[in-house]
C-alpha cells in the first residue's frame, strides 16, 4: 500500500519543528546519510575527475615560472 502526500516546503518545516529534539537529530542524521553526502561525494568526484584533467606544467616550465615570479616581486618593491 502507497499513501502520497502534497506537502509545501514550509507545511513540511511546521511538522519538523513539532518534532521532539531527539526526532529532529534523529532526522537530520537520515537526511545527512541519504541525500547530502552521496551528492557531495559524486559532485567531489566530478571535481576531481576536472582538476585532474587539466593541463599539467612541465619541470622547465614550472622554473620559468619561478623565475618570473621573483622578478614581479622584484618589480612590485620598487
Amino acid at each position: 500500500m502507497e499513501l502520497t502526500v502534497n506537502l509545501r516546503f514550509e507545511q513540511i518545516i511546521a511538522l519538523i519543528r513539532q518534532l521532539p529534539v531527539n526526532q529532529v537529530l534523529k532526522l537530520k542524521v537520515e537526511i545527512d546519510k541519504k541525500i547530502a553526502e552521496p551528492k557531495s561525494v559524486r559532485e567531489k568526484s566530478e571535481f576531481q575527475k576536472f582538476l585532474l584533467g587539466g593541463p599539467v606544467m612541465s619541470g622547465e616550465q614550472y622554473n620559468e615560472f619561478k623565475e618570473n615570479r621573483k622578478k614581479f616581486n622584484a618589480w612590485r618593491q620598487e
